[in-house]
């Protein structure tokens, strides 16, 4: 079955199929968790306007979260124990948020209006536990599980980031689908949580090599530190670039740019995702375990590799095809 594929590019391959559907979680589930983070911010009008933005695809989303761990429990099993064993009340805080966020988001809707605002502080509060969660588990990790207070600090700092940078590719996304009142309030969220956002970035970009001194010398080693300059620059202009575009926005309803600042975000967070990887391959943990030690038999690797073959292709098709279904201003969302 697939004999074509070499046993040791198995493992490469799972490790990039994972990566790659984390990344597309944390962009497309992070957009509508960032809008159930600045829910709390919104008047009423403006939050029914908001939950109709991501309405069409919010619960779609998460199916790559679920393809994501999925991969790593069956492709390098060694590692999903001892990774989500360290990380399982961050995780169990993670699956009560989204939880919470399902529930509060059917019955929002269908409740009565004096008990709506406790369904939005609901959702507000499942999104916000799912946002600290993965930022806690992502610093968690990075500081290659230790447990010190630093280490506990550093990955609430994450998890704070996590909260902000979600929340700049919700506002981003409602500067893309929305009008009039509520887009203004979006742009000044925007610009609030830019900085903190940059700080998040700044701070794991730092973090990695005073943990791992393979990760210092791949960086700042000669001449690798030529090649990987462009990473740190980049991300730079784009953060700055971005403050000056959210800037120009202020007071501005001409919807000709409103698609920059959330093709900015998702570059900026493809470049973040992207050194990342850098720093962290071929380990699955940090100077432990490679992927080739975690990986699972390459005869189970083959038969799961069919099916990922024949499911990937049709989650993106659907991914797209809502996308495009449901593309333009957001209207209200109603239930009849």
């Amino acid at each position: 079955m697939l004999p074509w594929i070499p046993d040791d590019m198995l493992p490469l391959i799972f490790a990039g199929l994972m990566g790659f559907t984390l990344l597309l979680y944390g962009l497309l589930d992070g957009l509508d968790l960032g809008v159930g983070v600045l829910l709390r911010r919104a008047n009423i009008d403006d939050k029914h306007m908001m939950i109709a933005s991501i309405g069409p695809f919010w619960d779609a989303n998460e199916t790559w979260l679920v393809l994501g761990i999925g991969l790593l429990l069956v492709a390098f099993p060694s590692a999903h124990g001892i990774i989500l064993g360290e990380l399982y009340i961050p995780v169990l805080v993670l699956l009560l948020g989204l939880i919470l966020r399902g529930v509060a988001f059917d019955f929002r809707v269908k409740a009565r209006a004096n008990h709506q605002p406790l369904w939005n502080a609901a959702f507000y509060l499942g999104s916000l536990m799912a946002c600290l969660a993965q930022g806690f588990m992502l610093g968690h990790f990075l500081t290659n599980f230790a447990h010190s207070w630093m280490a506990y600090g550093f990955s609430a700092f994450i998890g704070l980031c996590f909260v902000a940078g979600y929340a700049l590719l919700g506002a981003c996304w409602l500067i893309l689908k929305t009008e009039g009142l509520l887009r203004q309030r979006a742009v000044h969220w925007a610009r609030g949580a830019l900085w903190l956002t940059a700080a998040g970035i700044a701070a794991i970009s730092l973090a990695t090599p005073l943990v791992s001194a393979r990760m210092a010398e791949r960086w700042f080693s000669l001449p690798n530190l030529y090649y990987l300059l462009p990473i740190p620059v980049v991300t730079t202009a784009l953060v700055l670039m971005l403050d000056r575009v959210l800037a120009s926005l202020i007071g501005n309803d001409n919807e000709r740019y409103s698609w920059v600042p959330f093709t900015g975000v998702v570059t900026l967070f493809c470049i973040a995702s992207g050194g990342l990887a850098y720093s962290l391959f071929p380990y699955i943990i940090i100077d432990q375990m490679t992927i080739w030690d975690a990986a699972s038999d390459p005869e189970a690797l083959r038969v799961v590799l069919l099916g990922v073959m024949f499911v990937l292709p049709v989650i993106l098709a659907y991914t797209a095809f809502s996308y495009r279904v449901f593309w333009g201003k957001a209207e209200p969302l109603l239930y009849r």
